[in-house]
């Protein structure tokens, strides 16, 4: 009776996303052990994962899954006393500092070259491309780095960091299509590793640094898609460094994922399997830093 309750309630949640389980749709999830409901009704969003990973259900298209589990904001709905503990711990505690500030280098940017060449495109480059009239992400990827270029008023001779500089792509392209000067820091020795070897006799220097050691000065300084690993306790911390290596009269600019909503947490799954210590930051959040 018990596991009818938890069968019956997740697949009322899931009709409300236009999911049925065991269903022929694309979307629908094939459920192969029983025990799923109670699962994901005692351990949430983390749950469900892990019971994917072992083989408890499947679905042909994950990605039209999702689109409907998130849309119908059922992560909402879900949520275990596991859950609020790890998001109570996210509130009052500073993960993104001391002997965490690595472990996201560690545990996700280091799982491979070889993973990320094959999903990213030719530059490596790790955060959304612009795709007005690109054909490819390639050309997506391009028009995103002329686009940050154009805005920072780039101008041969100027010295640049650029914070979280990932594989090396972007620093890579504004040293040989502007002759600039670049500096790039991650916290990832992968990443590093193979900066190094793409930058041939470019004009960058990449470091093995945090961005909390940086005391110098620079005509312009960037960060494309790394400040979702900051978390908001430390952003006046982020913002002062930023402030400092600036020159008078220097340009700043930040790409970044962002939230519609201010959340001061992040989903346990997303949190232990992709990017422990990260979490979105809102508009709000930001500005009020």
């Amino acid at each position: 009776m018990g596991d009818d309750k938890y069968h019956d309630r997740i697949a009322k949640l899931l009709k409300r996303a236009d999911v049925n389980v065991n269903g022929n749709r694309p979307w629908d999830i094939r459920v192969h052990n029983p025990e799923l409901f109670a699962r994901i009704i005692r351990r949430g969003s983390l749950g469900a994962g892990e019971a994917y990973m072992e083989g408890w259900w499947d679905c042909d298209q994950l990605d039209e899954l999702f689109y409907r589990l998130l849309s119908a904001n059922l992560n909402q709905d879900v949520i275990t006393l596991r859950d609020k503990l790890f998001f109570l711990q996210a509130h009052l505690l500073n993960r993104q500092k001391g002997k965490q500030t690595y472990r996201v280098g560690r545990q996700h940017y280091d799982a491979g070259n070889d993973l990320y060449a094959r999903m990213l495109d030719s530059r490596m480059i790790y955060s959304c491309g612009y795709w007005q009239d690109a054909a490819n992400l390639d050309q997506a990827q391009e028009h995103k780095l002329e686009l940050i270029c154009r805005k920072l008023k780039l101008e041969p001779g100027m010295r640049v960091l650029d914070i979280g500089c990932g594989w090396g792509g972007a620093a890579i392209y504004m040293a040989n299509h502007y002759d600039v000067e670049v500096v790039g820091i991650t916290i990832s020795k992968e990443q590093l590793k193979l900066a190094y070897e793409r930058a041939g006799d470019s004009e960058v220097e990449f470091r093995f640094q945090d961005y909390r050691e940086l005391n110098e000065r620079f005509d312009r300084v960037y960060s494309v898609g790394m400040f979702e690993h900051v978390g908001f306790r430390n952003y006046c911390e982020y913002f002062q460094i930023v402030d400092r290596c600036l020159i008078e009269g220097g340009l700043f600019l930040l790409h970044t994922i962002g939230h519609r909503s201010t959340e001061k947490r992040v989903d346990p799954w997303i949190a232990k399997y992709i990017f422990p210590n990260s979490i979105l930051p809102s508009s709000e959040l930001i500005c009020h830093h």
